[in-house]
């Protein structure tokens, strides 16, 4: 497979993972909305709303959390010229930061930050050769 992280804009790598990770929102969202809808008791126009409403925000979080990571990473990489485990590092760091920052609890911006990078650490180790 090859690299194309040199000649590719930053820009459009994190178009790439954004659109990606939208549909994976998308998709968790559209498996858990109706679960937590029949476990609120919402039944019609309600159900809906609150499905379609879960849809989208996970969507959005999910593309959002992408961008971030996304731009953080290959920028990182550009200014130091290396890839390696540093730019993930930081970058899942800014990502996760960013994400808790948004509960204002302190406790839960460390367990963001950690959870996604751990998370984004073990899918880059695991990437095929």
């Amino acid at each position: 497979m090859e690299d194309f992280s040199e000649s590719v804009p930053c820009s459009s790598l994190a178009v790439d993972s954004v659109l990606r990770m939208s549909s994976a929102g998308f998709i968790w969202g559209s498996c858990f909305g109706p679960f937590d809808a029949k476990r609120l008791g919402l039944s019609g126009s309600a159900r809906a709303s609150f499905i379609a409403r879960t849809v989208g925000q996970c969507g959005f979080s999910c593309g959002l959390f992408a961008a971030i990571f996304s731009f953080s990473h290959c920028g990182l990489e550009r200014y130091r010229r290396k890839k390696d485990w540093v730019n993930t590092l930081t970058a899942g760091a800014v990502a996760g930061a960013a994400f808790g920052a948004g509960t204002r609890n302190w406790k839960q911006v460390a367990c963001f930050t950690g959870l996604f990078l751990s998370f984004f650490q073990l899918a880059k180790d695991s990437r095929s050769v």
